[in-house]
């Protein structure tokens, strides 16, 4: 039991270093949490659910089929890399009609299927999230446990936990609110935001 409780824990404590870590999904999240808490909370979700699906993909061992074909991950890279780049495009416009509109306008909200689409997107297309599930998930199975449950057990608890993570973000971003959605403020935030997106959908196209 305790061997057990100490793998748990050590299990949760690799989730936050992971979901601490700054990339695509935490700058999609934050720029969907300026519309609203809704929109950002269905971000969350959409993204927990392609790390859900990585996970059972990886219980399966389907993922080490990507890592052994070239063409195939190479074909995901270059979707991902595609994916990216528009989530960037879509926030640097979304900045134009910002500075374009008058104060205090703020924009339609995007429907809650198209912000739990962009996070479930933007997880799948990234073949390294598929990648790093196959290696990740394995290291915490505890001995003699059936292999498949207790990766596909561990796949929903990663997902679970990040909600409640990435949720704080959108909580936040809800809190200040008031301040960061300010035309001035909102523009130079979608206009970071679509800047790192398409740096790191480059990144992802050029990466050999």
């Amino acid at each position: 039991m305790s061997r057990m409780l100490s793998t748990l824990l050590a299990f949760l404590g690799a989730c936050t270093l992971i979901a601490a870590s700054p990339g695509p999904s935490t700058v999609l999240i934050i720029k969907q949490s300026l519309r609203s808490r809704r929109s950002g909370f269905l971000t969350v979700l959409g993204n927990e659910t392609g790390v859900f699906v990585w996970g059972v993909v990886a219980a399966f061992g389907l993922t080490a089929l990507l890592a052994a074909s070239e063409v195939a991950y190479e074909v995901m890279r270059i979707v991902g890399a595609v994916v990216l780049v528009g989530f960037g495009i879509q926030a640097l416009r979304q900045a134009r009609r910002t500075k374009e509109a008058p104060e205090g306008w703020e924009g339609a909200e995007k429907s809650g299927w198209a912000a739990y689409r962009g996070g479930l997107l933007l997880n799948l297309a990234n073949p390294k999230a598929a990648i790093f599930a196959m290696s990740f998930l394995p290291q915490f199975v505890p001995q003699g446990a059936p292999h498949l449950l207790a990766m596909v057990g561990l796949a929903a608890l990663w997902a679970v936990y990040e909600v409640g993570y990435y949720g704080l973000y959108v909580w936040f971003v809800g809190r200040m609110r008031a301040v960061l959605s300010r035309a001035g403020v909102r523009r130079r935030l979608e206009q970071v935001s679509g800047g790192v997106l398409l740096l790191l959908g480059a990144r992802l196209a050029l990466e050999s």
